[in-house]
């Protein structure tokens, strides 16, 4: 088991989610009574489309585990 101890780890995996859940949203399914994962990424300060939005966040996925 793999354990969160840093704010940094945490909110990593945090943007890891926000970024699955985005996929999902695009693909075309919602979350019923919460805000979307766009309207949170965007309350984070993220701009653009959902497109553009994703492309940045598979970018900060590819730093965080080192991939290119």
């Amino acid at each position: 088991m793999t354990m969160l101890t840093t704010p940094t780890q945490i909110e990593g995996a945090r943007l890891l989610t926000l970024r699955s859940m985005l996929k999902l949203e695009m693909k075309g399914m919602s979350r019923s009574r919460s805000p979307s994962a766009y309207s949170m990424l965007k309350q984070m300060g993220f701009k653009g489309t959902r497109e553009q939005v994703l492309a940045e966040l598979d970018a900060i996925r590819n730093e965080l585990i080192g991939k290119e």
